[in-house]
């Protein structure tokens, strides 16, 4: 079902390969290339070609962002979901180390899972750098369960259902609204927010950039 839904909500050369694969995603000729939030800053690029007949102002109405409530250097909003096991996890339980949440839209879309195996990649970094992997969509918790297992993901996942806390939060979402945004968190040892990143289209940066803020904490 979520990998239905990718194909509906994203052109197909939008959509990145699978999690083995070496191979950058395409570029869409009317479609942003790149739409990256650094910290509480929003950055989008966009790349059109003569031929799409678009004006940057018309291409820049292809995403929709909505400024998030959660900004660097505040505390975001406490929550408790269930995770991949059906166990309750609060955020609280990660204070005093370093954590990196990442909001996605869907268990088993080929972006996502090009991001989770990433993540999955670059766990033993993680783990080097003292913090912990926490990914959040709305799938339930036997969703998760089947998507870790099947990639053999050594993070919790987080069961958002009906996108409580991805509102909470202020999670932008993109393509006018239609597509539940991906947005990675870092917070310090004290629950503070220290970066926040934004790239729908090139889900392993998520990894690059947070990795470079941990390492630098």
């Amino acid at each position: 079902m979520a990998s239905t839904l990718a194909k509906h909500l994203l052109p197909s050369s939008l959509l990145p390969t699978t999690c083995n694969s070496t191979q950058s995603p395409k570029h869409h000729p009317s479609a942003a290339a790149a739409f990256r939030s650094h910290f509480h800053g929003l950055k989008l690029s966009i790349s059109t070609t003569p031929s799409s007949g678009l004006t940057s102002s018309k291409a820049s109405l292809l995403l929709t962002v909505v400024a998030g409530k959660v900004n660097k250097g505040s505390v975001p909003p406490s929550f408790t979901l269930k995770d991949q096991d059906g166990k309750s996890v609060s955020l609280s339980k990660f204070k005093g180390k370093p954590v990196v949440v990442y909001f996605y839209p869907a268990d088993e879309t080929p972006g996502c899972t090009k991001q989770a195996c990433a993540f999955r990649d670059s766990y033993e970094k993680f783990k080097k750098a003292g913090a912990q992997v926490v990914g959040i969509s709305g799938d339930d918790a036997a969703s998760h369960k089947a998507f870790a297992k099947k990639y053999r993901l050594p993070f919790t996942l987080l069961s958002d259902e009906g996108n409580k806390v991805r509102k909470d939060w202020g999670v932008p979402s993109d393509l006018f609204g239609t597509l539940p945004g991906r947005q990675t968190y870092v917070l310090d040892k004290n629950g503070v927010v220290q970066l926040i990143y934004n790239n729908q289209f090139q889900p392993e940066k998520h990894v690059d950039e947070t990795l470079k803020l941990l390492q630098s904490l």
